[in-house]
């Protein structure tokens, strides 16, 4: 084991699969010489040369366009986004060509691409570099979507996605690059796609969280602890497909559920959770699913003030616990 920094074990896991397969590049906007705007990539164009890490122009629709025709003709990419916040104008070739391509051509092709975007707010990045851009995808058949919480999975999810025969989108929170730290083994392993991971064990409330989130989560619990609440945390790690079991088994035992997650309320990627509990596990609950997120407005502002107004905390998190364990 060693210990490593969250965007360690990402650029571990890079170069990692690089060694264990010539057919793996990178492309993204200043991935080569530069390392990438936050070196998740540094010493990879001095190891592989630019015709596997390759620096494309300010495009993402060509980033992403690009490695579909790279992956459909037998090369895996891993296409890096430098902001989720500018993923958008790639949308199209995401949704309507990579996602369905297993589809379209009746099993004929696959498309191994992955798609790593830095996404989140708490970094005083304001609108345009503090977006939560999940949602968007978990909607779309054929995609899968992951967001690790911690440095072995990050570098194991990473290898498993970059393993996938279908495309995979990579969120991970930038506000955790450096300061979020954990043991990562030297040897190989990957960690399923898929698969939840209950992180603390509880019996009262069930809290179900990813990312960043994840460890606030985890915080809140050890707050509401003291007021002898009990609380179960789930860190989905895979937002599709979702390890529904380890949901709805944790709510069958603790009778209350509470989502969290950073992006606006409505609409976000907790609402589908907490339809599956309320489909699910009706006749288990004993108080209303509940959401802890961010307020309905376009966008994180800049002020650091109205930033931190916000961000959801690990005190408002404990708040909602308390609330909802109140039923």
């Amino acid at each position: 084991m060693a210990t490593r920094t969250f965007i360690e074990a990402i650029r571990e896991g890079l170069r990692e699969e690089m060694r264990r397969d010539a057919s793996t590049i990178v492309l993204g906007e200043d991935v080569g010489v530069k390392g990438g705007v936050f070196l998740a990539t540094d010493g990879l164009f001095a190891e592989f040369g630019e015709e596997r890490v390759i620096d494309t122009p300010l495009t993402e629709s060509l980033i992403v366009g690009a490695s579909i025709g790279a992956a459909v003709n037998g090369l895996r990419p891993i296409a890096e986004i430098q902001f989720a916040d500018f993923i958008l104008p790639a949308f199209n070739q995401i949704v309507s060509e990579a996602a369905r391509m297993r589809y379209r051509s009746n099993n004929a092709f696959g498309c191994p691409i992955t798609i790593r975007a830095p996404f989140g707010g708490g970094v005083h990045g304001a609108l345009y570099h503090s977006q939560s851009m999940e949602a968007f995808f978990t909607h779309v058949p054929g995609l899968k979507v992951v967001v690790p919480s911690t440095p072995y999975d990050a570098k194991g999810l990473l290898r498993s996605a970059i393993r996938d025969e279908d495309p995979v989108l990579f969120f991970e929170h930038k506000k955790m690059y450096r300061s979020v730290r954990g043991d990562v083994p030297d040897g190989e392993y990957t960690v399923p796609l898929g698969q939840a991971a209950v992180t603390r064990a509880g019996s009262q409330v069930t809290v179900i969280a990813y990312g960043l989130m994840a460890h606030y989560a985890l915080a809140a619990a050890d707050r509401v602890d003291e007021d002898g609440i009990s609380v179960e945390v789930i860190d989905i790690r895979t937002l599709r497909p979702l390890d529904r079991r380890t949901i709805l088994d944790s709510v069958r035992k603790t009778g209350k559920c509470l989502v969290v997650y950073e992006d606006n309320k409505f609409g976000g990627y907790g609402a589908e959770i907490a339809a599956i509990v309320a489909e699910e596990a009706f006749d288990y609950l004993d108080g209303p699913v509940m959401r802890a997120a961010g307020p309905d407005v376009p966008g994180v502002p800049y002020n650091h003030v109205l930033e931190d107004w916000f961000m959801l905390d690990p005190e408002r998190i404990a708040e909602a616990i308390r609330t909802l364990a109140a039923y």
